[in-house]
């Protein structure tokens, strides 16, 4: 998708349709580039890519990613990608939260809603690459695990000599295998 007006599937902040303050969240469109930049930016832990890099994200990988908003603000992202040698796994580049809407569980939120989205092509792992010391990414992506009953590693991916500046390592985390789509379905209707 790559208009200008995105479609939305819609919740307020307590998971219910129709009241002030709802919560929507769907594929981002190329105009939700530039929030996705001003949200990582002013995340200040996160790694800024080029805002050239948001648009073409917003354009190119809309279908693995996923966009909060609240009153049609965009408060929240989730980037991702299907590995190329793993077409059943996902890879989340990047999750942040606008600083007014932290705590909410619009992390959770976007993360459930992707791997919902991406489930039907196959899609049974999750990979991140999360930073020894981002105790609040190891929770949101433990709490995933949990709550879909998926099993979770960890281990070493990236040492921080690997970077040629004062990045820290990255360690790896995955996540699956998730139930397959189909058997979602089947066990939903029950």
């Amino acid at each position: 998708m790559t208009g200008d007006k995105p479609s939305h599937n819609s919740e307020d902040r307590n998971g219910k349709s129709g009241s002030a303050g709802r919560l929507e969240i769907d594929a981002p469109v190329v105009a939700d580039g530039p929030e996705l930049y001003r949200i990582t930016r002013d995340s200040g832990v996160l790694d800024v890519n080029s805002s050239y890099a948001y648009l073409l994200w917003c354009r190119d990988f809309a279908q693995t990613s996923a966009v909060a908003r609240v009153d049609g603000a965009v408060v929240g992202f989730v980037t991702g990608f299907i590995r190329p040698d793993a077409p059943d796994t996902l890879v989340v580049w990047q999750i942040a939260v606008d600083a007014s809407q932290r705590g909410g569980g619009v992390a959770g939120r976007l993360l459930d809603h992707l791997v919902d989205r991406v489930r039907p092509r196959g899609v049974r792992y999750l990979e991140t690459t999360i930073t020894p010391d981002n105790s609040a990414s190891i929770k949101l992506f433990t709490a995933l695990a949990r709550e879909r009953a998926a099993n979770i590693e960890s281990s070493e991916l990236f040492t921080a000599d690997l970077f040629p500046d004062a990045h820290v390592g990255e360690d790896l985390y995955r996540i699956g295998p998730f139930e397959p789509a189909a058997a979602a379905a089947e066990a939903g209707a029950r």
